[in-house]
């Protein structure tokens, strides 16, 4: 892979190689799963975001070619407008034609003024437009990747009261089940940042505040998929010796008042 030295801006083709990365460890531990579907339209959806962001970057040339063809129609206007009023000859008569000369290099300015203005903001309607519309696919997906996890109950291990007869049904073991509500907080991660993609390349105040509802809303569904992952660990405290977890992280680098998480979670996969 090719190496990338700009560390103040998202690289499209980073997120594309993290998010295909997620989809075969999702693949290869959950086979049968659909979040692995949902993983594949995720990287479909990022590898035509990428592109369509790179798209929405670059200056609409018709568009501006129009905007300049119509600033030489306008000069060129102004310059007869002014030639014909030199050659008015001075005299009482021609005064009422010189004041219908200058109304008329008024009017035009502002015709010319206007059709510039709606020229430019064209340019930018249209990008607002292709970006939200994105924006939107990417929100809608955010809440597909929460669908899957809804009813990955980390309780049942310590449920008396049995199942129902409409019960979902659940086979996962613990260290299985942190590992699939894990990579649902990755999805909603990487959501996110493919959304910023649109903000980067585009930082117009619309699609901004668009971005940021959607991190807004990612963010709460990964706190409580988190919250999840931290119940299983307090009910199955030592399902993480089987995981064949990595080495800990020493005592001193934890921050007090973080909620200890399964040791499973400690080896990635």
């Amino acid at each position: 892979m090719a190496r990338h030295d700009n560390f103040r801006a998202l690289e499209a083709d980073l997120v594309i190689a993290t998010i295909e990365r997620l989809h075969a460890r999702i693949s290869e531990r959950f086979p049968a799963a659909g979040l692995a579907n949902v993983c594949a339209d995720l990287l479909t959806l990022a590898r035509a975001n990428s592109a369509r962001a790179r798209r929405i970057a670059r200056s609409n040339l018709p568009l501006r070619f129009g905007v300049l063809i119509l600033l030489l129609m306008g000069a060129a206007a102004l310059v007869a407008v002014i030639a014909m009023l030199r050659s008015v000859p001075a005299s009482a008569d021609s005064i009422f034609s010189v004041l219908q000369g200058i109304e008329a290099t008024a009017n035009l300015t502002v015709l010319i003024g206007a059709g510039l203005f709606f020229l430019i903001r064209g340019e930018e309607r249209s990008k607002r437009k292709r970006a939200l519309k994105a924006l939107h696919e990417l929100r809608s997906l955010i809440h597909v990747i929460d669908m899957h996890q809804l009813t990955k109950d980390p309780s049942t291990t310590a449920s008396v009261s049995g199942a129902t007869p409409s019960s979902p049904v659940r086979e996962l073991t613990p260290y299985e089940l942190t590992r699939y509500l894990d990579y649902c907080s990755e999805m909603l991660s990487l959501t996110a940042k493919l959304a910023v993609l649109f903000a980067q390349s585009f930082p117009d105040p619309i699609v901004t505040e668009a971005v940021s509802d959607i991190e807004r809303n990612a963010s709460g569904m990964a706190q409580k998929i988190w919250q999840k992952i931290t119940i299983v660990g307090a009910l199955n405290p030592d399902f993480g010796q089987a995981a064949k977890p990595a080495a800990a992280l020493p005592a001193a680098t934890a921050i007090p008042g973080t909620p200890v998480l399964p040791a499973a979670l400690a080896a990635k996969g």
